[in-house]
């Protein structure tokens, strides 16, 4: 990125504003891309605890803890500077979830049931679809509540997951 800012800096110089433009753009794209691949590190922690959880039925503090970081963070990263749109609209998660599965697989493969699975074998016992829809679900909150609202929102709907009501009421 520094080539660029020095390109874009002697285009204007030399009132090359079509070449300085294009480097703009070049370097929008760039960011664009930088807090989309952030998006899905966080979307890919999210699916590796939906897995979890729908696989062994039960919630920790600690998976828990990194949904709820998971979507917070997603929030931030989503809402574009001026505050009032998304680089990810509500209907577009679907491709993006569907671009990370495959890794979260993989991932929670080493974690569910202490590693008990392939990823092939967790990919066949899983209910993908289910997965999805709860992942969609919990990111559709940040959509329609405010940073504020969205922790309350997301413990309300943390305790609706398999194992919910044991980690809300902290019983094993």
């Amino acid at each position: 990125m520094t080539q660029e800012l020095t390109d874009l800096r002697a285009s204007i110089l030399e009132g090359r504003y079509g070449d300085a433009l294009a480097i703009v753009d070049e370097l929008e794209g760039m960011s664009k891309q930088a807090i989309l691949r952030n998006i899905q590190s966080y979307l890919l922690v999210l699916l590796v605890h939906l897995i979890k959880n729908q696989v062994e039925q039960r919630l920790t503090g600690s998976w828990a803890n990194s949904i709820r970081s998971s979507i917070r963070e997603i929030k931030k990263l989503n809402l574009k500077d001026n505050k009032t749109s998304y680089y990810i609209n509500s209907d577009q998660w679907k491709n993006v979830l569907e671009d990370v599965i495959e890794d979260a697989i993989a991932e929670a493969s080493e974690e569910v049931m202490d590693g008990a699975y392939s990823p092939f074998e967790l990919a066949e016992i899983l209910d993908r679809p289910q997965v999805m829809e709860t992942a969609q679900k919990f990111l559709a909150l940040t959509y329609s509540h405010s940073a504020k609202e969205l922790p309350a929102a997301v413990i309300e709907y943390l305790a609706k997951l398999p194992g919910g009501e044991d980690w809300i009421n902290r019983r094993k």
